[in-house]
């Protein structure tokens, strides 16, 4: 079935119910998926390559379209941040920024002033006049989570945003993911093959099957928001990271 937006105001911003993909190449990606993800959550699924975790990105945008179940999506406010930055490279931050506001028709002037805040808030600001080239990897996904937050997104969802950075941007990108979530109060679905990524950034960590894909846990996440970044180091995160990796091993077995 087709992802709904609709533009209700609830609690429950998705919500996917007996979901089921499979591509015209018979490829059956995900098999009876159940997931929601509420105002004030920030969720992240976790699973072995190929088990349909980008798909369920994909059909909560409304680029693919479920083959079976009810995927709801109770928003019109979405932001996604892919793998690769995706900046224009003849644009600089500024006018990357910029990009989506103008695509969405907002006057010049107010996407003017969304977008100096939204770099603001990713902590851009000194270098709305660079090229992509000229930015470091970090600095590039900064400029792409800008432009989504330009468009106030109820809910993020998030395609291992920063799979390919080394471990000291991750964590730091991290921090100012959870700090951009605890100030801004969007809903998050975010997409990590890091455990550690998982249990620090969320509030649920969800895990996924090998393919077909379909929920074989879930773990609750006990951390106070905003998160102490030297909660990584503490017995409880280690036994925690511990239980979700024992989880999507027996569910890869």
């Amino acid at each position: 079935m087709t992802t709904m937006p609709t533009a209700t105001l609830t609690d429950t911003l998705l919500d996917f119910e007996d979901v089921a993909m499979t591509f015209p190449d018979g490829t059956v990606a995900l098999s009876g998926v159940d997931l929601t993800v509420k105002r004030g959550e920030f969720v992240t699924v976790v699973g072995p390559s190929g088990c349909g975790k980008s798909t369920l990105l994909r059909i909560a945008s409304g680029l693919e379209t479920a083959s079976h179940g009810t995927a709801q999506v109770n928003t019109d406010r979405i932001g996604y941040v892919f793998q690769d930055a995706t900046l224009l490279p003849w644009r600089d931050v500024r006018s990357n920024v910029e990009l989506l506001a103008e695509l969405n028709k907002i006057p010049k002037a107010e996407r003017a002033a969304k977008a100096e805040e939204a770099i603001q808030l990713v902590g851009l600001s000194g270098f709305e006049k660079h090229l992509p080239k000229a930015l470091s990897g970090g600095m590039r996904m900064r400029t792409s989570l800008a432009r989504s937050l330009t468009l106030e997104p109820e809910i993020f969802l998030f395609d291992e945003p920063f799979g390919a950075l080394d471990e000291i941007t991750r964590e730091r990108l991290n921090d100012e993911l959870l700090r951009l979530f605890h100030e801004k109060q969007f809903a998050g679905l975010f997409i990590t093959h890091s455990v550690s990524e998982a249990v620090y950034l969320s509030t649920k960590v969800i895990v996924m099957s090998g393919r077909p894909g379909h929920i074989v846990d879930e773990f609750e996440v006990p951390f106070d928001m905003p998160r102490d970044p030297e909660i990584r180091f503490t017995a409880e995160f280690g036994d925690l990271v511990g239980k979700v990796s024992h989880a999507l091993r027996e569910g890869h077995a």
